[in-house]
């Protein structure tokens, strides 16, 4: 028998528990729901117009129009035409995360376990570079790395590179680009998990006998790995995808699936070109994420 509790005059009587039950449940829904709302309006619906531009009619323009053909062909067509600015893509930004992991990895570990009272500071210079505009940094490597500059004669003084040698529009400026511009995103999801780990287990592992080397690979190295990983997402996910660096620090002959897309849209007013090669870049990074995550579960369950 449930009693229920008085209520005075002018008061409604209070909800029974069956209901009270279901308000909470629906409760984080409700919460979740301008969230989704938002994803739904403003990517749902984009995503869902840039998959049906894909399959227009190939003959038509802005002039004309274009009518939905259903026009698959397009996606074998632009592979056919761009496949070696996908490969060009995505082999850059693998060099650029390799050469960010070697960068990233030991500043993250100092700022997490050295660096003391100057944790914060280091922070800031970390991620002092984002306030500054994202052109405006490509610019200044472009100032860097050109052919009068202190760096090029350097290099050339010393003999590291050949007197009609240069950096600018060059592999090596792109990846360079590519490793400064997105290093913050590495970073700090390395940061946040190394500064939790428990400096405890390190001090086992060195009363085990382990040494410096082995206690960072089994101890250290594991327990950042969910940092890691995510660092190299957000890392790579938006480095196969930029252009700018491509467009400002290399030539055409670096030019990277993004250069394409841009061209597209924006010079040759090719729509579905544009949007097929951006389906198909979307689809390619999503497959290879979802491999890397499930390949990652799979070593973790072992």
């Amino acid at each position: 028998m449930t009693l229920l509790a008085p209520t005075g005059p002018g008061q409604p009587p209070p909800a029974p528990p069956a209901a009270r039950s279901g308000r909470r449940r629906l409760l984080p829904y409700l919460l979740v729901l301008p969230g989704v709302a938002w994803l739904l309006i403003f990517f749902g619906v984009p995503l869902g117009q840039l998959a049906a531009a894909s399959l227009y009619d190939p003959s038509g323009s802005l002039s004309t129009g274009y009518a939905m053909t259903w026009a698959f062909s397009n996606y074998p067509d632009v592979l056919q035409a761009y496949w070696p600015q996908f490969l060009r893509s995505f082999g850059y930004a693998a060099l650029a995360l390799l050469l960010a992991l070697l960068l990233g990895y030991p500043l993250a570990y100092a700022i997490a376990q050295k660096a003391g009272r100057w944790k914060n500071l280091l922070l800031v210079c970390v991620v002092a570079p984002m306030f500054t505009s994202f052109l405006v940094r490509t610019l200044a490597w472009k100032t860097i790395l050109s052919d009068n500059g202190v760096l090029v004669g350097l290099l050339r003084d010393v003999h590291l590179l050949a007197p009609d040698g240069r950096l600018l529009a060059t592999p090596f400026a792109v990846v360079l680009g590519l490793t400064y511009t997105f290093l913050p995103f590495l970073v700090l999801p390395l940061y946040a998990s190394l500064e939790r780990l428990d400096r405890r287990l390190l001090e086992a592992a060195g009363d085990l006998y382990a040494s410096p080397v082995q206690a960072f690979r089994r101890v250290t190295l594991p327990l950042s790995m969910p940092g890691l990983v995510a660092g190299a997402l957000l890392f790579f996910i938006p480095a196969s995808g930029d252009y700018i660096n491509a467009e400002l620090l290399g030539s055409p002959n670096e030019y990277m699936v993004g250069n394409v897309v841009d061209s597209a849209f924006l010079v040759r007013l090719d729509y579905p070109q544009g949007a097929a090669l951006s389906v198909l870049l979307m689809a390619a990074i999503l497959a290879m994420v979802f491999g890397w995550l499930r390949r990652a579960g799979t070593e973790g369950v072992r």
